[in-house]
């Protein structure tokens, strides 16, 4: 019975491993930074690090399970207006949208929870019904938000299964912004509260059409 309870134990966990994906590495000055340098290492077992956040109103959809604590992380100096890069441990699988969002530090970020106002940056939505699977996703940092320490969070969000909870598969980098503007984002939105189960784009059935008019979840993207 042992021996059948632990290689049940040892199947959910590689299965679990292998059906899911995390963003864990970060790109910024052209140099692909150590895993886990600059983002946040949620607090999941080894085994269910890449797993993905369905609950719409718990804290950790701001950076993962555990993500409210930075826990010697590092903070990554950027100009406003650079280029940076997310990369995961295997390209993305399941279909769904992906979003950037940021949210700015009262001090230091490292400090810092994630319970202020976020702002997205970008949203990468489908093309027709061909959606934006990879291994890395790169943007830049807004041009003229004000300088000062943010959490720059990755969001893809999993609407592979029809009737079950759609899966949030989250990071935050650490980030320190300099030679930026004056503009205050917005608009903003909490996070939870970010999201809703009534939202057309957490709520749709991938498989029942063309998705051109496809809303992605969450604010609207401020843009410079």
């Amino acid at each position: 019975m042992k021996s059948i309870l632990a290689l049940t134990t040892t199947l959910l966990a590689t299965t679990g491993v292998q059906a899911h994906y995390i963003f864990q590495q970060f790109t910024s000055g052209g140099t692909k930074h150590a895993a886990w340098k600059y983002v946040r290492k949620n607090s999941n077992p080894a085994w269910l690090q890449n797993g993905p956040v369905t609950d719409l109103s718990s804290t950790d959809l701001r950076c993962n399970v555990g993500g409210q604590l930075s826990n010697g992380t590092e903070t990554v100096t950027m100009k406003a207006g650079d280029e940076f890069t997310f990369t995961l441990d295997t390209a993305v699988y399941h279909a769904g949208p992906v979003s950037l969002y940021m949210s700015k530090a009262p001090g230091l970020v490292k400090d810092y929870d994630g319970s202020g106002q976020w702002f997205k940056i970008y949203d990468w939505g489908p093309s027709g019904n061909s959606w934006p699977m990879r291994i890395s996703y790169t943007s830049n940092i807004p041009r003229c938000i004000p300088d000062g320490e943010y959490l720059l969070r990755i969001q893809q969000l999993g609407l592979h299964n029809p009737g079950a909870p759609p899966q949030f598969y989250i990071s935050c980098a650490q980030v320190k912004v300099t030679n930026g503007g004056s503009t205050n984002p917005s608009p903003t939105a909490l996070i939870p509260g970010a999201f809703k189960s009534t939202d057309p784009g957490y709520n749709v059935n991938i498989y029942s059409g063309n998705m051109a008019n496809y809303q992605v979840p969450g604010p609207a993207v401020f843009k410079c």
